[in-house]
C-alpha cells in the first residue's frame, strides 16, 4: 500500500490541475458575430473581451508604395495574422487608397488607372493589386471590403476618400469581385462601408439606393451575384437608429430586387468626458456611462435587425487618431486601461453568445430584445425615457440571473409566473435630447423564448400595470452567409503614410445629425400607460462575475474536486497503519 499511495496522490494531483491548466479559449471560443475593429492592437484585451472577429485596413499605397511589382510584407506580418487566428479572431480586410503612381487623379482617392479594362488585362492595375492580396492571404483572410465610405461626398473633409462618381465606384467593385474570386473562389467581396448620414443630413438620396440602381441595370450582374456578397454598414452615437438604418437598407434592396446579408463593421458611442481624454467641442455630450449602455443596446438592436455580424469601432486608441478626430473610441484607453464600455462589450460576447434567433418588443420607452440561445434565453431591457420605470416580464424559468452592464449579476425569483424589473432612466447627457436609453438589464433564463408566459403563478396573480407590446420577429442571424464571401462619426484612415507601415485607421469627424433618421417605419412604438416609479436593490458589489473571473472560479472548483477524494485516502492509509 506504501508503493500504492504516492501513484494515487499523483494522479489525484494530475486530474485537479487538469482544469485549471486548460486555456480559457480552449474553454470558451469566441462567438464570430461580435468584433472589434483593429483587435491585435490589443490581444490581451481582446481575448477578454471575446473578440471573435477583427477589421484590418490593408492600403494599397503602403503595400505597394512604389510600383505594381513592389511589396511590403512588413505592413502586416504574418506572426501577428496567426496571432490572431490562432486566438479564435477572424481577420476581415479592407482595401483602400489610391497609390499615386496608379492614379490620374488625386493620390490616395483618384480613380485607379485602366480601371474600365477587362479585369485580366495588366494594365487594370486595380484588378491586378486585388489578385495578389486576395491570392496572398487566401485561407487566412477570406473577406475582402472594397473601399471606405465613398458616400462622404466633401472633397475638403477628410474623411473623403473616393474621388470617383457612383458608376466608378460599381467598377472598382465590379472589377475587385471578378479578380478576388479568381485568385480565390471561397473568398467573401463586402460592398464598402456606408454611413447613411451623410445624405441624410443634407437631403440627398442615399447612396447605397443609387447604386443598387447601377447595379440592377447592369445585364451582367445577376449572373456574378451582383458582384458583391454582404452589405456593410456603420452606424453611431444613437442606439435606436441602428434597427431602422439597417431596416432602411433592407427595404431598399427588397425594391431592387435583392436581398444580402447586412454586418455592421463600426458602431460606437465615443466618450465626450473621460478624463484621460477630454473632448472641448464634442459633436454629441456622452458620458463613459451612455457609451457602455450605447454598446448593449446598439448591438442587441443589431441582432434583432437581422445583421450576421457587428463590430465596435475600435479596440483600443492610438495617439495617431486624435489627429483626425478628438473622440476616444476605444474599448481600451491608450495606456491599457479599459473604459466602463469593455465590460459591457464582455457583457454582450458572454450572454448573446450562441444567437439564433431575436425579436423586438416595444412597449412605450421600453425596449425589450429577447434572444433565443438554444437551451437558455436572455432578455435585454432598457430604458429611453429619463424617468425611472417599473415593468413586469413574463417569466420563462422560476429562476433568472439578472446581469447589468458591468456584468455584476444576483439571481432574481420569479412571483406570479412574472419578474418585477425597476429599468433607470436615460442620462441625456446631451442637450439635444436622450437619444441613448437608460442603464440595460439582462434577464438570463433557462428554456426557450416559447416557454415565457407559460410558467404557473404560485398564487392568485395580483394586477400590475402593464403595457401593451408589438412584437417584430426578424431573420435568424447565422454564424457564416450561405453565399457569402464607417454617420455622424466617421472612421476613415489618415491621408499621410504611416511612418511605420502597419495598418492604422482614425476617426474623422462626420455631419451631426439633428434628428433621428426617417426611413420607412418598420419598428413603431405602442401606447402604454404610465407605470409607477419603485425602486429594487442595487446588485451587491460582491456579485460581480464578469466571464474573466468566471474562468478561473471553474477552474479552482474543478482542483477542488479533484483533491476530495485524495482527502477520503489519506484518512483511509492512516486508519490501516
Amino acid at each position: 500500500m506504501k508503493k500504492v499511495f504516492p501513484a494515487l496522490v499523483c494522479l489525484g494531483l494530475l486530474v485537479s490541475f487538469i482544469g485549471m491548466s486548460k486555456p480559457a479559449s480552449a474553454l470558451e471560443p469566441p462567438d464570430p458575430r461580435f468584433g472589434a475593429v483593429e483587435a491585435y492592437e490589443a490581444p490581451e484585451q481582446a481575448a477578454l473581451a471575446g473578440v471573435g472577429w477583427e477589421r484590418i485596413l490593408f492600403w494599397w499605397y503602403q503595400l505597394q508604395p512604389h510600383g505594381p511589382q513592389d511589396w511590403n510584407h512588413q505592413y502586416f506580418p504574418d506572426e501577428i495574422l496567426e496571432r490572431e487566428r490562432a486566438q479564435g479572431r477572424e481577420v476581415v480586410g479592407l482595401l483602400n487608397n489610391t497609390p499615386h503612381w496608379a492614379t490620374d487623379d488625386e493620390p490616395l482617392r483618384g480613380v485607379p488607372r485602366g480601371l474600365y479594362l477587362p479585369h485580366d488585362d495588366p494594365n487594370n492595375l486595380w484588378a491586378r493589386f486585388v489578385r495578389r492580396v486576395v491570392s496572398h492571404y487566401a485561407g487566412r483572410i477570406d473577406h475582402w471590403i472594397i473601399w471606405n465610405e465613398p458616400d462622404v461626398w466633401d472633397e475638403e473633409h477628410v474623411g473623403h476618400t473616393w474621388a470617383g462618381s457612383v458608376e466608378d465606384y460599381y467598377q472598382l467593385l465590379k472589377v475587385a469581385y471578378l479578380a478576388a474570386k479568381e485568385a480565390n473562389p471561397d473568398c467573401v467581396v463586402h460592398l464598402t462601408g456606408l454611413t447613411y448620414w451623410w445624405d441624410w443630413v443634407y437631403g440627398r438620396r442615399q447612396y447605397f439606393e443609387r447604386f443598387l440602381d447601377v447595379v440592377t441595370q447592369d445585364p451582367t450582374a445577376p449572373e456574378h451575384n451582383h458582384y458583391f456578397d454582404v452589405v456593410t454598414l456603420h452606424i453611431y452615437f444613437k442606439p435606436q437608429t441602428v434597427y431602422e438604418i439597417v431596416s432602411f437598407f433592407r427595404q431598399a434592396m427588397q425594391e431592387h430586387g435583392l436581398d444580402k446579408p447586412v454586418w455592421i463593421n463600426e458602431t460606437n458611442a465615443a466618450p465626450s468626458h473621460d478624463p484621460s481624454r477630454p473632448v472641448h467641442e464634442p459633436r454629441f455630450v456622452i458620458s463613459l456611462d451612455e457609451q457602455a449602455s450605447y454598446v448593449i443596446q446598439a448591438f442587441a438592436l443589431g441582432l434583432a435587425a437581422g445583421v450576421e455580424r457587428i463590430a465596435v469601432y475600435k479596440m483600443i486608441d492610438k495617439p495617431g487618431d486624435i489627429h483626425a478626430n478628438p473622440e476616444p473610441y476605444g474599448l481600451v484607453r491608450a495606456d491599457g486601461s479599459l473604459r466602463p464600455a469593455f465590460y459591457a462589450y464582455q457583457v454582450v460576447t458572454t450572454y448573446f453568445a450562441g444567437t439564433r434567433q431575436t425579436s423586438l418588443v416595444r412597449r412605450g420607452d421600453i425596449d425589450q430584445v429577447t434572444i433565443d440561445r438554444g437551451e437558455r434565453t436572455t432578455t435585454v431591457l432598457w430604458n429611453r425615457s429619463p424617468v425611472t420605470q417599473t415593468i413586469t416580464v413574463q417569466a420563462i424559468a422560476p429562476q433568472a440571473i439578472l446581469v447589468n452592464k458591468e456584468g455584476q449579476t444576483r439571481t432574481l425569483t420569479a412571483a406570479d409566473g412574472q419578474y418585477l424589473l425597476t429599468l433607470p432612466g436615460a442620462l441625456c447627457s446631451d442637450p439635444t435630447g436622450c437619444f441613448i436609453g437608460g442603464s440595460p438589464l439582462l434577464l438570463v433564463e433557462e428554456g426557450p423564448p416559447s416557454a415565457r408566459g407559460l410558467l404557473q403563478p404560485t398564487s392568485t396573480p395580483t394586477a400590475t400595470p402593464t403595457s401593451t407590446a408589438t412584437s417584430y420577429p426578424t431573420a435568424t442571424p447565422t454564424l457564416a452567409p450561405a453565399n457569402t464571401p464607417t454617420p455622424t462619426a466617421t472612421p476613415s484612415p489618415t491621408p499621410a503614410p504611416s511612418a511605420t507601415g502597419t495598418p492604422t485607421a482614425t476617426n474623422t469627424p462626420s455631419p451631426t445629425p439633428t434628428c433621428t433618421p426617417s426611413p420607412t417605419p418598420i419598428v413603431t412604438s405602442a401606447p402604454t400607460p404610465t407605470l409607477p416609479v419603485v425602486s429594487v436593490p442595487a446588485d451587491p458589489p460582491s456579485s460581480k462575475t464578469l466571464k474573466v473571473f468566471l474562468k478561473p472560479l471553474g477552474s479552482v472548483a474543478i482542483a477542488v474536486l479533484g483533491l476530495i477524494p485524495l482527502g477520503g485516502l489519506i484518512i483511509w492509509w492512516r486508519r490501516r497503519r
